[in-house]
Order: C-alpha cells, then structure tokens, then sequence
C-alpha cells in the first residue's frame, strides 16, 4: 500500500478540523455547561452529543473484537462511502472501480463527487474476476469497492479475489459487510491489524433491525478513522440514535435469534418460491434477501403490488433481467407471499 499520506488528497491531510465544545471538554465530573451555547432547558436533548460516540464505540469493540480507535459511526454506511471519495479522490482526476451488479450508492456517490466510477462486470454466477478488476485500474485509480454478500445477487464473492486485489492494489479497498451476519463466513474485521489499506463496512440497518435510526459503521485502521473524523460534520450522530443504539447492544443475544429465525425462513421461502409457476430460477443466497429470475418480473411486480406486496423489480441492473430481489420476511409475511403467487396466473 501506498503511505498513507500520498493516498490521502493533499487539502484534506492538511485540514484543521472544526473542534466543538465537546472536544475539548474531557472530564467526568462537570455538573455546570456553559461552553456550547446550548438552552438550560428540556434535558437531556438540549446538549449536543458525544461527536465521538466514545460509549456506543467501547461496546461494539467489545463486540466486533476490534480497538475502538478503529471504529467509525456514519449516519448510515452511505455516510461513509460519501467520505471515502472526499478523504482519497481528487474532483475529475481519479476514479473508483467496483463489481458490477452491486450496491447503487457506490457509483451515486462518485457522480456527486465528480469521480470517475468504473464497472465490472461480473459473470453469470454473480462471481467478479480479480484479474479483470486489476486491469481496470490505473494510476488514478484510489478505491475499489466490493459488497459481500453482494446486493442485489445475495452471494457471497469469492474470498481469493478480494484477497488478490487487496495483495495487488496500492489504493484502499472497501469491503461492504451489510449483510455479514447471515452469511456464514468470517468477517474481513479479523483482516484489519495486518491489511492497512482494507475499510470494512457494517450496519445497524439489517440485523440489528434499525434501519429506521441510519446508523452505520466503517472499521479500519485507526490512521483512516482518524481522518475520517477530522472530515466528518462535528456531530454526525445525534442523541437519539446513540441512544437508541446503546439500549440494543446492551441485548446482542435478541439480535442473534433475530438472525436465526431469519436463516430459517430464506430456506424454506427460497425452497417454496422455486415451485412457483412464475419462477425460472432462485439464485443462491448469503443474506436475508434472495434474488430469482421469474417470467415476467414487470407483470408479477404490479401483480404484487396491487395485492399490497412489495418486492423489489430489479431488471433494469446488469445481469437481472426479469430479476425479483425478496426480503426475508416473517412467516406470516411470507406465507403471504407464497399465496399471492400461488394464486397468480
């Protein structure tokens, strides 16, 4: 890997970062707060949060079994893709490669920061070819983006490639883990110690079952958090979610059952979707969703939807065609789905 102070874009390894009251304060006994120019009144939300999240950090460390400098919180994980192309990638001048089909905000995000975005494709078992990634890049290439399990596919991408390209590209390498608790693989977190150049992405939106509060985790060596911090808004998560989020990690087991029920249900629901009329194919899946090829998505989309079912139509991504991409739902959920199907001609 290149040091890290030639990856980094020269304004932004030189920034002097914003420093709120709440960095500066560091003790734990004040009683009195009269720094932030904060109302007295309507506690606890009148105070602005920990901009470090020190307390929601300690806990996921203890869970994760990574240091906690090594640990950023997002508003969502769309928090720290956005990050990744403003620390690294010059405006018109460099470019970011991902596999192709994958998670939209990759490429959204390049658009928005007027970085070159670069697919490639995958082939037709949604597997990506190290060697084909590797040629895509070149000099001003500074991010390569892998999601795994990937979305919309649902699989998990083969292990030697990432390690190939991590091996081989001087850059950093993002791997996307939104969906690492159903996939029954080790996580890259083990990889971070010895992998300067690896950011892994996490999140509470899919088993922790908070999509609702956008909160979202990047782990990587803490040189990268570091500059991540110094880039962030001053408090990118407030009160509320920190909260929120400290009351559900202090329950992990409740989030394990919460897995298990949903591996259980993608079995049978993929095994019972696969006997339907309107089903060709039912693509192997990692996560809590499943992606199946049927005769007419469009017609089976409005189908659904017009019985209050909704499913995502994904025939417009690379390799999808006529692709229906279903989250694991409950049972009675997805009894309801089976039914609606079963009934449709």
């Amino acid at each position: 890997m290149k040091n890290l102070q030639e990856l980094v874009r020269l304004n932004i390894w030189s920034l002097s970062p914003y420093t709120s009251a709440r960095d500066e304060y560091q003790g734990k006994d004040a009683k009195v707060f009269l720094d932030a120019n904060e109302n007295p009144y309507n506690d606890p939300v009148n105070r602005y949060p920990d901009p470090l999240q020190r307390e929601l950090k300690t806990r996921i460390s203890q869970i994760k079994g990574v240091p906690a400098d090594t640990i950023f919180f997002g508003n969502g994980s769309d928090e720290a893709i956005d990050l990744m192309y403003r620390i690294f990638c010059t405006p018109g001048k460099d470019n970011a490669v991902a596999i192709e089909p994958t998670y939209g905000m990759y490429g959204v995000c390049a658009d928005i920061n007027d970085v070159e975005y670069r697919r490639v494709l995958m082939d037709e078992n949604f597997q990506p070819s190290a060697d084909k990634i590797l040629a895509a890049i070149d000099a001003n290439t500074k991010l390569v983006f892998f999601c795994t399990p990937n979305n919309p596919s649902g699989n998990n991408i083969d292990r030697k490639v990432i390690d190939k390209v991590l091996d081989s590209f001087d850059g950093i390498v993002i791997v996307d883990e939104a969906y690492i608790d159903f996939a029954g693989v080790p996580s890259y977190l083990k990889e971070l110690s010895k992998r300067p150049n690896l950011i892994v992405l996490q999140t509470f939106s899919k088993a922790w079952g908070m999509a609702g509060i956008r909160l979202g985790m990047a782990f990587a060596q803490s040189g990268i958090i570091g500059i991540m911090n110094k880039v962030k808004y001053p408090y990118n998560i407030n009160l509320l979610t920190q909260k929120r989020a400290m009351e559900e990690v202090m329950q992990y087991d409740r989030v394990k059952g919460w897995v298990e029920s949903i591996l259980k249900e993608r079995a049978r629901l993929m095994a019972e979707f696969a006997k339907l009329g309107c089903c060709i194919k039912v693509y192997p899946s990692d996560a809590n969703f499943f992606l199946a090829r049927v005769k007419d998505a469009a017609a089976t989309y409005n189908y659904l939807v017009d019985q209050g079912i909704i499913v995502r139509n994904r025939s417009k991504i690379a390799l999808c065609g006529n692709s229906l991409r279903v989250t694991i739902g409950t049972v009675v959920e997805n009894n309801a789905l089976l039914e609606a199907l079963c009934a449709y001609k």
